[in-house]
Protein backbone atom coordinates (compact mmCIF):
# COMPACT_ATOMS: atom_id res chain seq x y z
CA UNK A 1 0.00 0.00 0.00
CA UNK A 2 3.11 2.52 0.62
CA UNK A 3 6.07 2.96 -1.26
CA UNK A 4 8.67 1.94 1.37
CA UNK A 5 11.64 2.19 -0.93
CA UNK A 6 13.83 0.40 1.45
CA UNK A 7 17.84 0.15 0.76
CA UNK A 8 19.28 -2.84 1.31
CA UNK A 9 18.16 -3.11 5.15
CA UNK A 10 20.71 -1.11 6.63
CA UNK A 11 20.49 -1.32 10.63
CA UNK A 12 19.15 2.21 10.83
CA UNK A 13 15.20 2.03 11.34
CA UNK A 14 13.38 3.43 9.05
CA UNK A 15 10.33 4.84 9.77
CA UNK A 16 7.75 6.12 7.20
CA UNK A 17 4.61 7.26 9.47
CA UNK A 18 4.90 10.53 7.85
CA UNK A 19 4.38 10.03 4.49
CA UNK A 20 1.87 7.51 5.25
CA UNK A 21 -0.29 10.21 7.12
CA UNK A 22 0.01 12.49 4.42
CA UNK A 23 -1.52 10.42 1.27
CA UNK A 24 -4.42 11.85 -0.29
CA UNK A 25 -6.34 10.79 -3.36
CA UNK A 26 -5.07 12.66 -6.52
CA UNK A 27 -8.36 14.74 -7.29
CA UNK A 28 -6.88 14.80 -11.30
CA UNK A 29 -7.74 11.06 -11.58
CA UNK A 30 -9.82 10.47 -14.44
CA UNK A 31 -10.12 6.64 -15.39
CA UNK A 32 -10.95 6.36 -19.38
CA UNK A 33 -13.02 3.53 -18.97
CA UNK A 34 -16.05 2.10 -22.00
CA UNK A 35 -19.81 2.48 -21.68
CA UNK A 36 -20.96 1.39 -17.92
CA UNK A 37 -21.51 -1.86 -17.55
CA UNK A 38 -24.44 -1.24 -15.56
CA UNK A 39 -27.23 0.79 -16.59
CA UNK A 40 -30.30 1.73 -14.57
CA UNK A 41 -29.31 -0.99 -12.50
CA UNK A 42 -30.35 1.06 -8.96
CA UNK A 43 -30.41 -2.58 -7.09
CA UNK A 44 -26.28 -3.09 -7.57
CA UNK A 45 -25.08 -1.03 -4.37
CA UNK A 46 -21.60 -1.61 -3.41
CA UNK A 47 -21.26 -0.45 0.11
CA UNK A 48 -17.73 0.07 1.65
CA UNK A 49 -17.31 -0.16 5.48
CA UNK A 50 -16.50 2.98 7.20
CA UNK A 51 -17.28 1.73 10.30
CA UNK A 52 -13.95 0.21 11.79
CA UNK A 53 -11.14 2.91 11.97
CA UNK A 54 -10.91 2.27 8.19
CA UNK A 55 -7.97 4.07 6.18
CA UNK A 56 -9.16 3.81 3.20
CA UNK A 57 -13.28 5.27 3.08
CA UNK A 58 -15.47 6.64 0.13
CA UNK A 59 -14.81 10.17 0.25
CA UNK A 60 -11.25 9.88 1.71
CA UNK A 61 -8.54 7.40 -0.23
CA UNK A 62 -11.19 5.37 -2.07
CA UNK A 63 -12.88 8.23 -3.42
CA UNK A 64 -11.38 7.41 -7.34
CA UNK A 65 -12.09 3.98 -6.59
CA UNK A 66 -15.88 4.66 -6.07
CA UNK A 67 -15.82 6.99 -9.18
CA UNK A 68 -14.53 4.31 -11.02
CA UNK A 69 -17.66 2.00 -9.74
CA UNK A 70 -20.25 4.66 -10.31
CA UNK A 71 -19.14 5.10 -13.83
CA UNK A 72 -19.59 1.30 -14.51
CA UNK A 73 -22.98 1.71 -13.55
CA UNK A 74 -22.74 0.64 -9.21
CA UNK A 75 -24.50 2.81 -6.66
CA UNK A 76 -22.18 3.59 -3.93
CA UNK A 77 -22.80 4.03 -0.82
CA UNK A 78 -21.34 3.55 3.24
CA UNK A 79 -21.73 1.28 5.68
CA UNK A 80 -21.38 2.45 9.37
CA UNK A 81 -21.07 0.96 12.74
CA UNK A 82 -21.10 -2.74 13.61
CA UNK A 83 -22.02 -5.64 11.18
CA UNK A 84 -25.32 -6.98 12.30
CA UNK A 85 -27.94 -9.42 10.63
CA UNK A 86 -29.70 -6.50 10.00
CA UNK A 87 -27.22 -3.69 8.47
CA UNK A 88 -26.41 -7.06 6.21
CA UNK A 89 -29.43 -7.80 4.94
CA UNK A 90 -29.98 -5.51 1.81
CA UNK A 91 -25.97 -5.37 0.88
CA UNK A 92 -25.49 -7.41 -2.22
CA UNK A 93 -21.53 -6.40 -2.59
CA UNK A 94 -19.34 -5.28 0.68
CA UNK A 95 -16.28 -3.65 0.37
CA UNK A 96 -14.30 -3.69 3.69
CA UNK A 97 -10.37 -2.01 3.39
CA UNK A 98 -7.92 -1.74 5.73
CA UNK A 99 -9.86 -1.72 8.88
CA UNK A 100 -8.15 -1.62 12.50
CA UNK A 101 -9.17 -1.97 16.17
CA UNK A 102 -9.37 1.04 18.08
CA UNK A 103 -7.02 -0.36 20.20
CA UNK A 104 -4.32 0.05 17.69
CA UNK A 105 -5.18 3.83 16.56
CA UNK A 106 -2.91 5.13 19.23
CA UNK A 107 0.28 2.40 19.18
CA UNK A 108 0.36 -0.25 16.13
CA UNK A 109 2.96 -1.62 18.15
CA UNK A 110 2.60 -5.81 18.92
CA UNK A 111 -0.31 -7.02 19.87
CA UNK A 112 -1.78 -6.19 16.74
CA UNK A 113 -5.86 -6.51 17.34
CA UNK A 114 -8.99 -7.99 15.78
CA UNK A 115 -11.00 -4.96 14.17
CA UNK A 116 -14.09 -7.08 14.21
CA UNK A 117 -16.04 -8.63 17.36
CA UNK A 118 -16.24 -12.21 17.23
CA UNK A 119 -20.07 -12.27 16.57
CA UNK A 120 -19.27 -9.68 13.56
CA UNK A 121 -16.66 -12.73 12.06
CA UNK A 122 -19.56 -15.06 12.19
CA UNK A 123 -22.61 -13.04 11.16
CA UNK A 124 -20.33 -11.90 7.37
CA UNK A 125 -19.26 -15.57 7.11
CA UNK A 126 -22.91 -16.52 7.22
CA UNK A 127 -23.66 -13.57 5.46
CA UNK A 128 -21.09 -14.73 2.39
CA UNK A 129 -22.46 -18.20 2.93
CA UNK A 130 -25.74 -16.87 2.20
CA UNK A 131 -25.35 -15.22 -0.86
CA UNK A 132 -23.35 -11.71 -0.14
CA UNK A 133 -20.06 -10.88 -1.77
CA UNK A 134 -17.48 -9.88 -0.04
CA UNK A 135 -14.12 -7.58 -0.62
CA UNK A 136 -11.79 -7.78 2.13
CA UNK A 137 -8.67 -5.56 1.71
CA UNK A 138 -5.55 -5.59 3.92
CA UNK A 139 -2.83 -4.41 3.55
CA UNK A 140 0.97 -4.74 5.51
CA UNK A 141 1.19 -4.30 9.48
CA UNK A 142 -1.17 -3.32 11.52
CA UNK A 143 -3.96 -3.74 8.84
CA UNK A 144 -3.03 -7.34 7.91
CA UNK A 145 -3.28 -8.32 11.61
CA UNK A 146 -6.30 -6.22 12.22
CA UNK A 147 -8.69 -8.39 9.69
CA UNK A 148 -6.79 -11.83 10.54
CA UNK A 149 -9.28 -13.84 12.44
CA UNK A 150 -12.04 -12.20 9.90
CA UNK A 151 -10.08 -14.07 6.98
CA UNK A 152 -9.13 -17.07 8.91
CA UNK A 153 -13.16 -18.27 9.14
CA UNK A 154 -12.81 -18.14 5.10
CA UNK A 155 -9.75 -20.02 5.70
CA UNK A 156 -7.31 -17.43 4.94
CA UNK A 157 -4.19 -16.91 7.11
CA UNK A 158 -3.29 -13.40 6.74
CA UNK A 159 0.12 -12.47 7.73
CA UNK A 160 0.65 -8.95 9.47
CA UNK A 161 4.13 -7.86 8.13
CA UNK A 162 5.73 -6.38 4.79
CA UNK A 163 6.22 -7.71 1.30
CA UNK A 164 9.45 -6.58 -0.37
CA UNK A 165 11.43 -7.84 -2.51
CA UNK A 166 15.01 -8.48 -1.72
CA UNK A 167 16.25 -5.11 -3.14
CA UNK A 168 13.98 -3.69 -1.08
CA UNK A 169 10.93 -2.35 -3.62
CA UNK A 170 7.78 -2.00 -2.84
CA UNK A 171 6.46 -1.59 -6.19
CA UNK A 172 5.22 -5.18 -7.48
CA UNK A 173 4.64 -5.88 -10.95
CA UNK A 174 2.02 -8.52 -11.59
CA UNK A 175 2.15 -10.53 -15.65
CA UNK A 176 1.12 -13.42 -16.94
CA UNK A 177 4.96 -14.07 -16.70
CA UNK A 178 5.29 -13.38 -13.25
CA UNK A 179 2.53 -14.01 -10.58
CA UNK A 180 -0.67 -12.76 -12.24
CA UNK A 181 -2.51 -15.93 -12.98
CA UNK A 182 -3.80 -15.04 -16.34
CA UNK A 183 -6.83 -17.98 -16.47
CA UNK A 184 -8.37 -16.86 -13.70
CA UNK A 185 -12.08 -15.51 -14.46
CA UNK A 186 -11.04 -11.85 -13.12
CA UNK A 187 -7.78 -12.26 -15.25
CA UNK A 188 -9.71 -12.73 -18.19
CA UNK A 189 -12.22 -10.85 -18.03
CA UNK A 190 -15.88 -10.35 -17.43
CA UNK A 191 -18.46 -11.38 -20.80
CA UNK A 192 -17.06 -7.87 -22.27
CA UNK A 193 -13.81 -9.93 -22.77
CA UNK A 194 -11.14 -6.83 -20.48
CA UNK A 195 -8.30 -8.94 -20.52
CA UNK A 196 -5.68 -8.45 -18.25
CA UNK A 197 -2.05 -8.24 -18.80
CA UNK A 198 -0.18 -6.77 -15.93
CA UNK A 199 -1.40 -5.34 -12.53
CA UNK A 200 0.45 -3.16 -10.13
CA UNK A 201 0.78 -3.46 -6.17
CA UNK A 202 2.51 -1.13 -3.27
CA UNK A 203 4.15 -3.34 -0.87
CA UNK A 204 1.49 -5.03 1.27
CA UNK A 205 0.69 -8.26 2.60
CA UNK A 206 1.28 -12.06 1.62
CA UNK A 207 -1.03 -14.97 2.83
CA UNK A 208 -1.68 -18.33 2.48
CA UNK A 209 -4.63 -20.56 2.93
CA UNK A 210 -5.78 -23.41 5.33
CA UNK A 211 -5.20 -26.77 4.14
CA UNK A 212 -8.10 -28.18 2.07
CA UNK A 213 -9.51 -24.59 1.03
CA UNK A 214 -10.66 -24.25 -2.39
CA UNK A 215 -9.48 -20.48 -3.06
CA UNK A 216 -8.11 -20.04 -6.15
CA UNK A 217 -4.99 -17.43 -6.41
CA UNK A 218 -4.91 -14.43 -8.32
CA UNK A 219 -1.43 -12.94 -7.75
CA UNK A 220 1.06 -15.25 -6.40
CA UNK A 221 4.23 -13.06 -4.93
CA UNK A 222 7.74 -14.50 -6.61
CA UNK A 223 10.92 -15.98 -5.40
CA UNK A 224 12.72 -12.42 -5.13
CA UNK A 225 9.88 -11.58 -2.46
CA UNK A 226 10.25 -11.36 1.25
CA UNK A 227 7.71 -10.84 4.15
CA UNK A 228 9.24 -8.58 7.18
CA UNK A 229 7.81 -8.99 10.53
CA UNK A 230 8.28 -5.64 12.63
CA UNK A 231 7.39 -5.57 16.13
CA UNK A 232 5.90 -2.12 15.35
CA UNK A 233 4.24 -0.50 12.12
CA UNK A 234 6.46 1.28 9.41
CA UNK A 235 9.57 0.47 11.59
CA UNK A 236 12.14 -1.61 9.69
CA UNK A 237 15.53 -2.45 10.18
CA UNK A 238 18.41 -4.50 9.27
CA UNK A 239 17.51 -6.83 12.31
CA UNK A 240 13.87 -7.23 11.17
CA UNK A 241 12.99 -10.64 11.05
CA UNK A 242 12.15 -11.86 7.46
CA UNK A 243 10.93 -14.67 5.60
CA UNK A 244 10.41 -16.08 2.11
CA UNK A 245 7.00 -14.65 1.02
CA UNK A 246 7.95 -17.11 -2.60
CA UNK A 247 4.22 -18.47 -3.36
CA UNK A 248 2.30 -16.70 -1.16
CA UNK A 249 -0.67 -14.71 -2.30
CA UNK A 250 -1.42 -11.34 -2.20
CA UNK A 251 -5.05 -12.18 -4.09
CA UNK A 252 -7.27 -14.67 -4.43
CA UNK A 253 -11.18 -15.43 -4.56
CA UNK A 254 -13.11 -18.11 -3.25
CA UNK A 255 -16.71 -19.46 -3.76
CA UNK A 256 -17.99 -19.63 -0.33
CA UNK A 257 -21.53 -21.38 0.28
CA UNK A 258 -23.78 -18.98 -2.17
CA UNK A 259 -21.41 -16.34 -1.76
CA UNK A 260 -18.10 -15.06 -3.47
CA UNK A 261 -14.99 -13.42 -1.73
CA UNK A 262 -12.08 -11.74 -3.37
CA UNK A 263 -9.22 -11.34 -0.65
CA UNK A 264 -6.11 -8.76 -1.54
CA UNK A 265 -3.37 -8.23 0.91
CA UNK A 266 -2.60 -5.05 -0.63
CA UNK A 267 -5.50 -2.01 -0.96
CA UNK A 268 -3.06 0.64 -2.36
CA UNK A 269 -4.13 -0.77 -5.86
CA UNK A 270 -7.53 0.32 -5.75
CA UNK A 271 -6.71 3.61 -5.06
CA UNK A 272 -4.96 6.61 -6.75
CA UNK A 273 -3.05 8.45 -4.41
CA UNK A 274 -0.50 11.09 -4.20
CA UNK A 275 2.14 10.90 -2.02
CA UNK A 276 3.90 13.75 -0.21
CA UNK A 277 6.93 14.05 -2.30
CA UNK A 278 3.95 14.03 -5.15
CA UNK A 279 4.65 10.27 -6.43
CA UNK A 280 1.47 8.89 -7.99
CA UNK A 281 0.49 5.66 -6.18
CA UNK A 282 -1.88 3.22 -7.53
CA UNK A 283 -4.48 3.62 -10.62
CA UNK A 284 -2.95 6.64 -11.31
CA UNK A 285 0.98 5.55 -11.78
CA UNK A 286 2.07 5.54 -14.95
CA UNK A 287 2.49 1.78 -15.35
CA UNK A 288 -0.42 0.99 -13.71
CA UNK A 289 -2.34 1.49 -17.02
CA UNK A 290 -4.73 -1.71 -16.18
CA UNK A 291 -4.94 -1.22 -12.56
CA UNK A 292 -8.90 0.47 -13.06
CA UNK A 293 -9.69 -2.08 -15.44
CA UNK A 294 -8.45 -4.77 -12.90
CA UNK A 295 -10.93 -2.92 -10.00
CA UNK A 296 -13.90 -3.40 -12.48
CA UNK A 297 -13.27 -7.03 -13.36
CA UNK A 298 -12.95 -7.60 -9.49
CA UNK A 299 -16.10 -6.43 -8.97
CA UNK A 300 -17.80 -7.98 -12.32
CA UNK A 301 -16.90 -11.26 -10.29
CA UNK A 302 -18.40 -10.20 -7.77
CA UNK A 303 -21.35 -9.09 -8.87
CA UNK A 304 -21.69 -12.72 -10.60
CA UNK A 305 -20.57 -12.05 -14.02
CA UNK A 306 -17.78 -13.55 -15.50
CA UNK A 307 -17.60 -16.16 -18.60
Amino acid sequence: MIRVGLLAFSAATLTVTPSLSQQISDPDFKPEIGPPTFQNSTDLKVYIDEGHNNFHTKSGRYAPFSALLEADGFQVTTSTGNFTKNTLENIQILVIANPLASANLKSTRLPTYSAFTGEEIQTLTNWVSQGGSLLLIADHMPWGGAAAGLAESFGLLFSNGYALSKQGKGINYFTPQSGLVSNHPIALGSAYGKTIDQVLTFTGQGFRTQRGSNAKPLLILGDEMLLLMPTEAWKISGETPRLSASGMFQAATLRYGKGRLAAFGEAGLFSAQLTKRGERMGMNHPDAVQNAQFALNVMHWLAGIER
